[in-house]
């Protein structure tokens, strides 16, 4: 992990930010709404090594995007808040290797609060790497931020180019019945129904690798006085499948549950470690949960395409708000998704007196 770090290289680093060029100590960019700024405009061959940014909200309606080698779209498009890791709006403390979290101690597991926001996703590019977020509220958004890089010698061909894409399946959105049912086991979810109906976390065309995701869940089935309970109100028993290279049956990698696809068991625990954890823990917050998985020692490699996929419970049973935020390295800059709308990013959220507002 750290066997680079001695390496005394002819590279500058570098910092684009927000600081106040006046000397004074108005150090925020404000964006007003529906507009853009240029965070980061850099030539390259470069590698940004490390994102910081800070805001009191805004953390669905405010998207990040980054685009490389002037390609015609962004390759890293998410909600500001997703992309580090905190779904639904909500901030939270937690640390992986990847990227972090920090919340003022009184301000944690609640909507829009300020809060420190980190990514140490390694990122090179050949030419030039354009740094914006779009503010699609209806409010002016403040903005601190740091885009720390490295300038290259040379771009090593071996090196990938960072992607992230954000999807979200919200059945509220889709108009459809709201139910969270105990799980049938002996209902058969497989072949091509699976490949189809199953919430798909990335799927992507070209040459290269998956490293993670976030994965975020509005559980309308929660029970908010109760333990953990699999007989009722458990968002997950939804097994991973990721398909390499096209459709086969079975699919090159086919897990054994939601919680086990994330490296915990017996349901998400109030963790965060390196590689897997909650960085917004269920129980913490009355129903949202955000887990993640880095496959950093074991990345997926694909040649042609690559589809990675989860049940919505197992056999899809279950119709809550599933998000999430996939990251894989490309050969070379590809269009990620394109994310759903203002309005329909929007979290779900819950009354005072706990049910969900429909």
């Amino acid at each position: 992990m750290f066997s680079g770090l001695a390496t005394i290289r002819n590279g500058r680093t570098g910092r684009s930010s927000s600081w106040d060029t006046t000397g004074r100590n108005h150090d925020a960019w404000v964006v007003p709404p529906g507009e853009s700024r240029v965070l980061a405009d850099i030539p390259g061959p470069a590698c940004i090594t490390h994102i910081w940014m800070t805001q009191p909200g805004h953390y669905r309606e405010c998207l990040l995007r980054i685009t490389w080698d002037d390609a015609p779209q962004p390759s890293i498009i998410a909600p500001l808040g997703d992309f580090f890791g905190l779904g639904n709006g909500i901030v939270n403390s937690y640390q992986s290797l990847l990227f972090s979290a920090s919340a003022e101690g009184s301000l944690h597991n609640l909507f829009e609060k300020g809060c420190a926001l980190n990514c140490y996703l390694p990122m090179p590019f050949r030419r030039r790497a354009l740094v914006e977020l779009a503010n699609e509220s209806r409010e002016d958004h403040v903005q601190y931020f740091y885009v720390d890089y490295e300038t290259l010698e040379d771009f090593d061909e071996s090196l990938g180019y960072a992607h992230a894409e954000f999807r979200r399946y919200n059945p509220l959105a889709l108009g459809r019945d709201i139910t969270s049912r105990r799980e049938d086991y002996d209902v058969v979810n497989r072949e091509r129904d699976a490949w189809e109906h199953n919430y798909v976390i990335l799927d992507a065309r070209g040459r290269g690798h998956y490293v993670g995701c976030f994965l975020s869940v509005a559980n309308f089935g929660s029970r908010l006085t109760q333990p953990f309970d699999v007989r009722g109100g458990w968002w997950g028993e939804g097994d991973d499948m990721i398909w390499v290279d096209g459709y086969k049956w079975p699919p090159d990698l086919h897990g054994t549950g939601s919680e086990d696809y994330f490296n915990q068991a017996w349901g998400m625990q109030r963790n965060a470690f390196l590689r897997n954890g909650s960085s917004i823990y269920e129980y913490d917050t009355g129903g949202y949960q955000t887990s993640y998985v880095f496959h950093v020692e074991n990345p997926v490699r694909f040649q042609r395409e690559i589809r990675v996929t989860i049940e919505r419970g197992h056999a899809n049973q279950l119709e809550n708000d599933v998000s999430s935020v996939a990251y894989w390295y490309a050969d070379r800059p590809s269009p990620a998704v394109q994310p759903p709308g203002v309005e329909e990013r929007r979290p779900v959220r819950r009354d005072n007196l706990g049910s969900w507002i429909w």
